[in-house]
């Protein structure tokens, strides 16, 4: 038995529950939260992470999240730079996406305590503005902040290909809770973000990625089965463009 192996797979059980536990998705329909400050930055509320997406079927964090360097960001950026058209949308599929974070309590659901709620450009886009706007100002202020109402839409009930969520702040302003032990849950159970997205060593992720770009034999024959003869040759076509292209980078 592979020992190394089995803690291996016993840290990303592990890691994958603790994460669950720690993250609120909305829910079809209306849902009121309260973002509140992020007790390991209390400036922002708002953590910007960046991850590689759908890499060897897992997602990953990309160490720009935290100003550091990224081999993976570096091999899609250089095949950005090559001027080849099939390069280019490589790179697109490789290159770190941004999703943001903040901690929020679900009203009703208080006892739980802080959760963080992912979400993309539109709906933090739209938050920033709302909280730009004087009229309405810092509504993750403890006493005098606002509520949010989430609304999350599924793509089956608006018709199109992806999910909508939309947001509405609430005209009052109200402090996040008159009861003590609400309050000293905000506090207490707020976990680092890095706890829940680990970030990976720049030798892991270049193994992620060489990975990726040069599968085993064994899953080779599979995609050759389940796949199209014309998706095949695009997929040997796109390693065999960019095998000299990561060889310069890692292994000059």
């Amino acid at each position: 038995m592979d020992l190394n192996a089995i803690r291996k797979r016993l840290g990303q059980l592990q890691t994958t529950n603790n994460r669950t536990s720690s993250l609120w998705k909305p829910q079809p329909g209306k849902t009121q939260i309260r973002v509140v400050p992020y007790e390991f930055n209390k400036d922002n509320p708002f953590i910007e992470l960046f991850f590689h997406y759908n890499l060897n079927n897992r997602s990953y964090l990309s160490p720009i999240s935290f100003g550091r360097p990224d081999p993976i960001e570096e091999f899609a950026q250089k095949l950005k730079a090559s001027g080849n058209k099939e390069d280019y949308q490589l790179s697109k599929k490789l290159e770190a996406k941004m999703r943001t974070f903040a901690p929020v309590i679900v009203r009703g659901e208080e006892s739980q305590g802080v959760k963080f709620w992912g979400f993309g450009k539109t709906v933090y886009q739209e938050l920033l503005s709302i909280i730009a706007d004087p009229d309405y100002g810092d509504i993750t202020d403890p006493v005098n902040g606002r509520d949010v109402v989430v609304e999350f839409i599924s793509a089956e009930e608006s018709g199109a290909s992806f999910p909508k969520t939309n947001i509405r702040v609430k005209p009052n302003q109200t402090p996040i809770s008159d009861e003590p032990s609400v309050l000293e849950k905000v506090k207490s159970s707020q976990k680092d973000i890095r706890e829940i997205y680990q970030e990976q060593s720049y030798e892991d992720l270049t193994n992620v990625l060489n990975e990726w770009l040069n599968p085993n034999d064994e899953a080779k024959e599979e995609e050759t089965t389940q796949d199209s003869v014309s998706t095949s040759e695009l997929e040997n076509k796109k390693v065999s463009n960019t095998t000299e292209a990561f060889d310069e980078l890692f292994n000059s």
